[in-house]
């Protein structure tokens, strides 16, 4: 297919996500750029593109699992999505709102639908803070509550919907274990109401056997509360379980996106192969699959130039690879690749 006949259905298709009603979040062409050298008088001259040209969609009450290396962009576009950055360009639209021609206080009531979970359970909790009182402020803050009576009965069932019990509000996060903690921030994201939560690696800091039981509690929320997850994690067994839909990022851009089938049996890009084969499978898979391994030196995420930023570590990269920009390719009916190696069904050795 020509090159300008796949930009016309990806483009298409994605501006129909954007005005249809079945989705929840919608975001579209979403750039994140910072400052990573300035001139004489302080004015940026080169950028580092943390996040670039992104675009996707979330149905309401689903999963969209966000994969990839450190340093590809994941805790970035979360941030972003809660307010936390202004992106440079493109748009966030929440429920049919776009939050990015808003102002600041125009999104605030949707932003207070919009909560965070931290990846480390330790630093994210004021370690001054009673745990009823750090649950209690989002409440206080938000004006959730017509009394203070009601605030500490909502605290109170907060703590029980996460496993925990009324009398942990006295005692101070260092009185916790890890996952106790994590159940802090998981009542404490809840208290403000919300509809859509960032999970940003939020169990990586935890043992596997309460990984499972905070992956567990993540769920049965969602299901009773309706809730939207962007659940983004490195570790792809995690990401499987939980998620309806994935993206997979490297370097700021999307290189493949698509439902949890789709992704996990076809692995289009040769990035996301080498995601897989650097990550033991459960159970393991009863053909061997072929290893792709990661060489070569990482692009800098400074202005970076024209052509696959995945091409210095691919093994099937091409001088047509290193010089122009990959265009998505759509391989299933709800995956797409953004890699010109890809044709048919396989890539070419």
């Amino acid at each position: 297919m020509p090159e300008d006949e796949i930009r016309d259905i990806i483009s298409m298709d994605e501006n129909e996500y954007l005005k249809s009603n079945d989705y929840f979040l919608g975001v579209e062409d979403l750039c994140m750029y910072f400052p990573a050298k300035k001139d004489k008088l302080g004015r940026p001259v080169s950028w580092i593109h943390a996040v670039d040209d992104v675009t996707f969609h979330v149905p309401k009450g689903k999963t969209l699992g966000v994969v990839g290396e450190s340093g590809c962009g994941k805790s970035t576009l979360g941030k972003v999505l809660v307010d936390l950055y202004s992106p440079t360009k493109g748009r966030v639209v929440y429920d049919g709102v776009d939050l990015t021609s808003l102002s600041k206080k125009q999104r605030k009531p949707y932003i207070q639908k919009m909560q965070m979970i931290w990846q480390d359970p330790y630093s994210s909790l004021d370690p001054r803070m009673h745990a009823g009182d750090i649950i209690a402020e989002p409440i206080r803050n938000f004006g959730l509550a017509p009394s203070e009576e009601a605030v500490q009965a909502r605290v109170k069932e907060l703590l029980e919907l996460c496993g925990l019990y009324e009398e942990d509000a006295e005692k101070f996060p260092h009185q916790f274990s890890g996952g106790q903690r994590q159940r802090i921030c998981i009542a404490r994201a809840l208290a403000a109401d919300p509809e859509f939560i960032v999970c940003d690696e939020a169990v990586s800091a935890l043992d596997v056997s309460i990984q499972a039981q905070i992956i567990n509690l993540l769920k049965d929320l969602q299901e009773k509360f309706s809730l939207t997850y962007l659940f983004i994690s490195h570790d792809l067994n995690i990401v499987q379980f939980i998620s309806d839909e994935i993206i997979v990022m490297y370097l700021g851009e999307v290189v493949e996106r698509g439902t949890r089938e789709a992704v996990y049996e076809k692995r289009a890009h040769p990035y996301t192969r080498a995601l897989f084969s650097a990550t033991p499978e459960f159970p393991p898979p009863e053909e061997k699959r072929k290893r792709e391994l990661m060489e070569g030196e990482l692009m800098s995420p400074v202005d970076p130039k024209p052509g696959c930023r995945f091409a210095n570590r691919c093994p099937h990269a091409t001088e047509h690879c290193r010089t122009e920009t990959p265009v998505w390719n759509r391989i299933g009916e709800n995956h797409l690749v953004r890699c010109w190696l890809y044709e048919g069904n396989e890539i070419q050795e």
